[in-house]
């Protein structure tokens, strides 16, 4: 059976009632969810934005649903890029720790340091302050390392709002769009309406 999709436009700034969850979950799939997020919070996102724009046609609705995974897939790559650091630090504490004590020692430290054993943490701590470095130094070592990985997230977090931008303006240029429509059919229905009519000939009068 072939699926219906819905089309009904609104009438003027009346916004039309959201597609269900039922709705979107057929016609859009699944959310676009990874391990450890909540479908429940990108529901509530999705009813938010959705109650902002106030969608007034299926073709809105689609946009409506592009923005939405953008937002969401900003907001995991901002959340992801802010875990990468403290997720690389024994990296950094590994590269520092070569130079203080030796490779082979300083890799040992560095894997005991990650899983915070109270030894490997007073190592660390104790050849930091007698080269006269903080963690500062280890984090900025840490950035210098993953530094590609970090900018690639960055460019990759300007798409996806360069790409919601373009997603909201193709609302904006679709409403305007609707709404000259709207008021050429007004116009002419108007028109129509006091177009004036000749008055009927009198029965029998000879034209």
């Amino acid at each position: 059976m072939r699926e219906v999709i819905p089309t009904a436009p609104a009438i003027g700034n009346k916004a039309r009632p959201r597609l269900s969850k039922e709705e979107s979950a057929r016609f859009f799939g699944p959310p676009p969810l990874i391990a450890g997020e909540d479908p429940t919070q990108y529901e509530a996102m999705r009813d938010q934005i959705s109650a902002a724009v106030g969608p007034l046609d299926f073709l809105e609705e689609i946009w409506v649903n592009d923005v939405v995974n953008l937002v969401w897939e900003t907001r995991r790559l901002r959340r992801l890029g802010a875990a990468l650091l403290p997720a690389a630090a024994p990296e950094g504490v590994h590269h520092i720790l070569k130079w203080l004590l030796d490779p082979f020692t300083g890799q040992k430290v560095a894997i005991d340091w990650a899983s915070r054993k109270p030894r490997a943490v007073a190592t660390v701590d104790a050849a930091l302050a007698a080269a006269g470095l903080t963690m500062d130094a280890v984090m900025a070592q840490t950035l210098a390392l993953k530094i590609d990985e970090i900018d690639r997230i960055g460019r990759m977090i300007a798409g996806a709002e360069a790409r919601r931008n373009i997603a909201l303006r193709e609302i904006d240029k679709h409403r305007a769009t609707l709404g000259a429509a709207l008021r050429q059919a007004a116009d002419e229905v108007q028109d129509a309406e006091f177009k004036e009519i000749p008055p009927r000939l009198i029965e029998g009068e000879a034209e």
